[in-house]
């Protein structure tokens, strides 16, 4: 019997249909196959981030893998397929009863109330994985605290001891797409300040 979920993303302007268990699925994928980064998370609607999150060890901690192959979500001749072009993107198997379901209401995601006890981490967290490119408000912004924080995180003189790293797309202080957002704005930023001192050099001379 074909294991399927009926789940839609949106990825590029299409409706993909995504496999059962995304994540683990991810995890499965990255430890047991050639593919690229971007192939599994187009097939599994994860950000290329988080992929690379779950490659680094950073990402679903303690998650097992779950084989699509055993789960008649792929087959060896498939993956084979897209480890030989990385341009190539997998194909769920289809399942003429599957197609015929509708689909699946979007889950409605649980948000704790507060996340405060999480903030520290998620700082550090940012800080230690790009110390030079995400400033101190942008951090802030991307975990809802404030400069002054991420300024007493960044320079060991914050209240208490903070002993461990979380990231904040884990703990749902902010996600994938945030923190790329985040990151394209300090880049273009950085490369405009570079452009600027090069012109006034050159007028200088």
């Amino acid at each position: 019997m074909n294991i399927f979920i009926r789940v839609f993303f949106n990825l590029k302007g299409r409706f993909m249909k995504l496999p059962l268990m995304p994540k683990a699925t991810a995890i499965w994928l990255i430890d047991n196959t050639a593919l690229s980064f971007i192939q599994i998370s187009n097939f599994c609607g994860l950000h290329e981030l988080e992929v690379q999150g779950i490659a680094d060890g950073e990402v679903a901690v303690g998650m097992r893998g779950f084989d699509p192959i055993d789960n008649k979500q792929l087959t060896k001749e498939e993956i084979k397929r897209c480890e030989d072009d990385s341009s190539a993107e997998l194909v769920l198997i289809s399942s003429d009863i599957i197609e015929a379901l509708p689909p699946r209401k979007k889950d409605t995601k649980y948000t704790p109330l507060s996340l405060r006890q999480e903030k520290p981490f998620a700082i550090l967290w940012l800080i230690k994985r790009y110390p030079s490119e995400l400033s101190s408000l942008q951090i802030a912004k991307l975990t809802g605290s404030t400069k002054n924080t991420v300024e007493s995180v960044r320079n060991g003189t914050y209240r208490e001891a903070i002993l461990e790293t979380k990231s904040p797309m884990d703990t749902g202080l902010c996600s994938y797409q945030d923190l790329e957002k985040a990151l394209n704005r300090a880049k273009n930023k950085k490369d405009k300040a570079e452009e600027a001192a090069e012109k006034n050099g050159s007028e200088t001379n």
